[in-house]
């Protein structure tokens, strides 16, 4: 699947902002590697359950992960953190 853009929500950017530089900077490096292949085995990209069923989620590191959703060949990353995003 190819990505033709990401748009980021501004739940997102808020939320980027208030991660460590450390965990931002491998973000950035997860993202990029997502927007090249979103099913890169490296990122475990799954579909979610429950109230977020339409909701796509992948690792950043450990309990770091990206929600988003996909809108036709767009996708719109929705927030980014620990698993506590998915409340």
């Amino acid at each position: 699947m190819e990505i033709s853009r990401v748009y980021y929500h501004p739940q997102f950017r808020k939320s980027f902002f208030d991660l460590s530089k450390e965990i931002q900077k491998i973000a950035k490096v997860k993202i990029i590697l997502f927007k090249n292949n979103p099913f890169t085995p490296s990122l475990k990209t799954h579909k979610l359950s429950g109230k977020l069923k339409e909701h796509w989620s992948f690792t950043i590191k450990g309990q770091y992960r990206i929600v988003f959703i996909f809108n036709g060949s767009n996708v719109i990353f929705l927030d980014i953190g620990r698993h506590d995003i998915y409340k």
